[in-house]
């Protein structure tokens, strides 16, 4: 295993995204932090929910393409960013089996990380699996090399950054692309507003109880004293920038303490903390995209119903 990054390096940076976001206005928290070991169960939860319909397209495109994606790539190397459990991968590496040599997942926890990796390592037994601890946002320039990479980050993920945030992310990636490497992009669509609402706040209350999961994990974390019953899940669409954003709505004025900042924040009753944007693309805007980074779509495949879409880019050549 490889780690670029250490259980120290997260608690620094999870102090400093606290002190930040509950600093400005309005009050924000990173998305990233949802997931402890309760987080990453609940977010299993939401993707079997009806409403939550992303996993179940991005599959079905997978299930489709992976024979389309080997036969275009060739790839000797899947590096995978944020490879989580890497149930959607296991379609990738059945697909190219005939050419792939290694798997290099990529994730923040490496407990999680090795535990995946062994599952695939022990059905993969001709393939080198080296995992890589490690935040892909700031350490792709370290991430392996090798032959003929195929870099996928897969899952909607990019539509968690701002846009100059994704271009400047698009762009490391570039860098870190050689002649004949290709980046495959998960990233969901614009569409019907209430469907978009209704991913994001099922009848369940199951994403409500993730979001106010990043409120759990600070109390532990950091000593704070929120009370993660005094704040309401929202989700909102918002029709210029084109995306989601999931808040946490302070139901009452209230002050928390958060001692390991040595930190106190006053909410007012209705007072919302933005914990998530998700973007949604149209083709224009990720050719646009990836063309700012130095890359261009080779391939755009959505699944039956228009809904997510998996596209293949690579370095714009000149």
């Amino acid at each position: 295993m490889d780690r670029f990054l250490t259980a120290d390096d997260l608690a620094k940076t999870l102090r400093q995204d606290v002190r930040d976001g509950l600093a400005g206005t309005p009050k924000t928290l990173p998305p990233k932090w949802f997931y402890d070991e309760r987080g990453s169960a609940l977010f299993e939860e939401i993707t079997k929910l009806e409403e939550y319909y992303p996993t179940r397209r991005e599959r079905e495109i997978l299930l489709a393409r992976a024979p389309d994606i080997a036969a275009a790539t060739c790839a000797r190397t899947l590096l995978e960013l944020g490879a989580g459990s890497g149930e959607k991968t296991r379609l990738l590496l059945d697909a190219l089996s005939g050419t792939l040599r290694s798997y290099v997942p990529v994730d923040v926890s490496g407990d999680f990380l090795e535990d995946a990796a062994a599952g695939i390592a022990a059905d993969h037994p001709g393939l080198t699996v080296r995992t890589v601890v490690a935040d892909y946002e700031q350490h792709l320039h370290l991430l392996p090399g090798g032959e003929r990479r195929l870099v996928a980050f897969l899952g909607g993920t990019i539509g968690n950054m701002p846009p100059a945030e994704r271009i400047g992310f698009l762009g490391g990636v570039r860098a870190a692309l050689a002649d004949g490497d290709f980046l495959l992009l998960g990233a969901d669509l614009v569409k019907d507003a209430g469907r978009l609402v209704r991913a994001y706040d099922d009848a369940a209350g199951i994403t409500a109880e993730f979001n106010r999961n990043v409120l759990h994990v600070i109390n532990r974390e950091l000593d704070a004293d929120f009370d993660p019953d005094a704040f309401e899940h929202v989700a909102v669409w918002d029709e210029a920038e084109e995306w989601i954003e999931m808040r946490l709505r302070s139901v009452r004025d209230q002050d928390v303490r958060v001692r390991g900042l040595d930190l106190a924040v006053s909410f007012a009753a209705g007072e919302e903390m933005r914990t998530e944007i998700s973007a949604k693309f149209r083709r224009e805007r990720l050719e646009s995209e990836l063309a700012a980074a130095g890359m261009e779509l080779a391939e755009f495949w959505t699944d039956a119903a228009g809904d997510f879409s998996l596209g293949l880019a690579r370095p714009t050549p000149g």
